[in-house]
């Protein structure tokens, strides 16, 4: 099959995909889709619940691993749509539908270009296909659960909207609930420890704290107060306001590190949620990157988090279609994104595998 036919197979699996539902936990029908459009080019697959696992024909264990990735799941349409979220159709070049441009897009391309190598026999890496399940949820049956029954990983590309530019880095998470605490008593009576006073500080502390190491990449550590409640009735002053902290990790701390730190010098009581949605980087000198700089692409750092955070080996995230574009009402992807970006794909990894 040419890249053409490729590409416009890609297409129709990508409006299938955004027809069915498929909200995390809930994509059995997707998995069965992706498995139906690979039967179709024979290639067989492994399941593993909702994920779908696929293997280059001439698969060698003693060549290194490149995995290329992406997820099948979506977020639930918000009250904002006009149109209907699982009604796939093009508009002016944009093909409109939930999870068509997140992750639906980088997935088809990744699926295409999996197709186009799958049976050649001169690779210098084996290629792992997994379309994933439970990524926008964090899940137990996501990638990070699927890892430790898959072959070892020395390199990933990661399906995620990037304008097919190259995001080398993509920042951690590290979620906090912290504690202010006071005396509570009767509104009516004095009290020099009011819970809610105490914590304007607390807040002040937060808003100028500076993380000290930058990346060239990742920019600086970005922490933020996102939620904060307190109080059940008018006239009680409570016991304690209690604070939720996103802190948004670069590549020059680890998540343990800035957990450490904050439990240190934090003037209230802090709690971490999770360590393990860690920051992701790949060397700019890695010839997977090179091979996109030769291409016209250029370099980043991402905000936003992906199944990168549970990946140990070096990632890449690249993709077609806007990050700005997940989650909103009235989901697309430009055709021609799709397109340009299984283009892309097929001639970076014809520079790094060869």
């Amino acid at each position: 099959m040419n890249q053409t036919e490729l590409t416009e197979s890609a297409i129709n699996l990508l409006k299938e995909l955004i027809s069915i539902e498929s909200f995390s936990k809930e994509e059995d029908k997707t998995a069965d889709a992706i498995q139906a459009w690979l039967a179709k080019y024979d290639i067989p697959i492994e399941r593993d619940l909702n994920n779908i696992i696929a293997k280059n024909k001439f698969w060698d264990n003693s060549k290194p691993t490149l995995l290329l990735n992406s997820h099948h799941d979506t977020v639930k349409p918000n009250t904002a749509y006009t149109k209907d979220p699982f009604l796939p159709h093009i508009e002016d070049g944009k093909l409109f539908g939930l999870g068509s441009n997140d992750a639906g897009g980088p997935l088809v391309s990744l699926l295409a270009t999996f197709v186009n190598y799958y049976d050649s026999e001169d690779l210098n890496h084996n290629l792992l296909m997994v379309a994933s399940a439970e990524e926008e949820n964090a899940g137990e049956n996501s990638l990070r659960g699927l890892l430790p029954k898959l072959p070892n990983i020395d390199v990933a590309i990661v399906g995620e909207p990037t304008l097919m530019q190259l995001a080398i880095a993509e920042k951690g998470l590290v979620v906090f609930d912290a504690v202010v605490k006071g005396t509570p008593s009767h509104a009516a009576h004095p009290n020099n420890d009011n819970s809610i006073y105490n914590s304007i500080k607390v807040l002040e502390w937060f808003k100028n704290y500076k993380f000290k190491k930058s990346s060239e990449a990742l920019g600086d550590v970005k922490m933020t107060v996102t939620q904060i409640s307190a109080g059940s009735q008018h006239n009680v002053v409570p016991a304690q306001v209690d604070l939720v902290v996103d802190v948004r990790v670069n590549d020059a701390y680890t998540n343990k590190e800035i957990a450490d730190l904050l439990k240190k010098d934090a003037p209230c009581e802090l709690k971490e949620r999770s360590l393990r949605l860690n920051s992701s980087k790949i060397d700019k000198d890695h010839p997977l990157v090179k091979s996109g700089i030769a291409l016209g692409r250029t370099t980043y750092g991402s905000p936003t988090l992906s199944d990168q955070a549970a990946l140990s080996c070096q990632s890449l995230k690249l993709g077609p279609g806007d990050s700005t574009r997940s989650h909103s009402a009235n989901e697309f992807i430009y055709v021609n994104e799709i397109e340009e970006g299984i283009d892309l794909y097929i001639k970076i990894l014809k520079g790094f595998l060869h």
